[in-house]
């Protein structure tokens, strides 16, 4: 358990659980290389009465689904005991020769059954789901002694036929746990952990473009440069993540094309679009199909929805949040690039406008760090980016986060990517305060209006500088 990085809540919670005297069955569910498996592997290794991983559509391309899934499944079986010689003809018999082998097994102590990635085992037509409700309410949810744990990376197919089910597995499921990309300060801690020695500035460039993924960040390798690191994660011949936005997101969604296509529009705004937008740009119509795409994309933590500062309608916004999503496709997908980009271009205006944007996502992915820097961390608050389009003849105006607080006073975040301390100069003042007097004008006259700067290595003192009332640097953002 000592080498589990974060996952405190769900491992207490996991734990509760396991210590309870009854049948429990519990799903974990999150974005694909997050570390479930991981998770749960570590923390119940010694535990198992029956492990099985369902095997990937990509891997049987070209095959019988349905035979290749119940030939893995029996070789688990055997694996853990049984004696079957041949494969179980259907998933009823399947799981019937699961339940025989549990009951061989005994009743003695607990004994915790692992599925992982479930929703690749219910191929078309395969009867999948009734086998397993037939399993579970039949036989397994009577017994004390059994953990049963079901995961898997499309959330979608957990959430439609184990969370939410209005069939046989109605009210089930005993407890859900969302797996979520590692924050700043845990990544630092995973690397610490592999001995890769970065800076915080670096550590914080590299989960720009990578995001909180542990298996992601398991590819990086002591002894080398962010520079280096990159080129060797997206540009080389052999670059680990060249090809996982296809690999990704074909091994989640079983129709993936309207997934990307999605993913691929809301890449273009940073301040994302409304429903209506993403079906008239998308070409997805806006009903049940747009509702289930934008909820498995919510769930697994590649996009969020927020509601806008002051807008009278309360309309939903949808936003690409997945950091290596927006690098991707940003700065890999369509672009020819030498296997030394990164190292030959780390200065170039094109790499600082992406480091501009990336910076803003990561501060918006930690909000809460920088609510408990600024000491208002138990203080509730609407937050959100916000952008008021520019009418004809007129400048737009864009503020990446306001924290609108319960104790009436109104925070305008700037997020400022630079290497050294923040300098403000006068014209970039007056922006800040036409912003200000903007604010105070769409605020009740009870609320205060302050700027907050968030940024990595502090503010400059000067003329102009006293605009920012607080200040919120790189190490806040590594903070627990």
């Amino acid at each position: 358990m000592s080498t589990i990085i974060g996952r405190k809540k769900e491992i207490e919670e996991l734990m509760t659980i396991y210590r309870k005297k009854q049948a429990q069955l519990v799903a974990v569910y999150g974005r694909r290389r997050v570390g479930k498996t991981y998770l749960i592997r570590e923390l119940f290794k010694d535990k198992f009465a029956f492990y099985h991983t369902g095997v990937s559509p990509l891997e049987l391309e070209g095959t019988n689904l349905l035979e290749a899934q119940l030939t893995t499944f029996h070789s688990s079986l055997q694996l853990y005991g049984a004696q079957y010689k041949s494969k179980p003809k259907d998933w009823i018999e399947a799981f019937d020769r699961l339940r025989d082998l549990l009951i061989e097994k005994g009743e003695h102590e607990r004994a915790v059954v692992f599925i992982d990635e479930m929703p690749w085992m219910d191929t078309p037509r395969s009867g999948f789901i009734t086998a397993f409700e037939h399993f579970w309410n039949g036989w397994a949810s009577g017994q004390d002694n059994l953990m049963l744990i079901v995961c898997g990376s499309a959330t979608s197919w957990i959430q439609d036929n184990l969370i939410n089910s209005y069939g046989g597995l109605y009210d089930r499921v005993h407890a859900e746990i969302q797996l979520s990309p590692f924050t700043l300060h845990e990544t630092e801690e995973l690397l610490k952990l592999q001995e890769v020695t970065l800076s915080q500035y670096d550590i914080l460039q590299l989960y720009m473009a990578v995001g909180g993924i542990p298996m992601y960040l398991s590819y990086v390798q002591p002894g080398y440069s962010l520079a280096q690191t990159i080129d060797n994660l997206y540009y080389n011949k052999r670059a680990k993540l060249k090809e996982e936005f296809e690999r990704l997101f074909d091994s989640i969604f079983r129709n993936p094309a309207p997934y990307k296509t999605v993913i691929r529009l809301l890449a273009k705004r940073q301040s994302g679009y409304s429903r209506e937008e993403i079906s008239k740009m998308s070409g997805v119509a806006s009903g049940k199909s747009l509702t289930m795409i934008l909820r498995a994309l919510e769930a697994s933590d590649f996009i969020e929805y927020y509601k806008p500062f002051e807008n009278s309608r309360r309309q939903m916004m949808y936003r690409l949040v997945d950091p290596f999503c927006l690098f991707y496709l940003d700065q890999v997908e369509g672009r020819h690039r030498g296997e030394n980009f990164w190292r030959d271009n780390e200065h170039h205006a094109t790499l600082s406008t992406w480091r501009g944007r990336a910076f803003e996502n990561a501060c918006l992915r930690h909000t809460g760090q920088i609510k408990t820097a600024m000491g208002v961390g138990g203080v509730s608050s609407e937050d959100s980016p916000w952008t008021l389009q520019g009418q004809e003849g007129q400048k737009g105006m864009q503020i990446d986060l306001i924290i609108c607080r319960s104790d009436r006073v109104v925070n305008l975040c700037e997020m400022k990517f630079v290497n050294t301390e923040f300098e403000v100069k006068k014209d970039y003042e007056e922006t800040l305060r036409r912003r200000i007097n903007w604010m105070t004008g769409h605020v009740s006259s009870r609320h205060n209006v302050q700027m907050t700067l968030v940024t990595t290595y502090g503010l400059k003192y000067g003329l102009h500088s006293g605009i920012f009332q607080r200040v919120v640097t790189l190490e806040s953002l590594f903070a627990f």
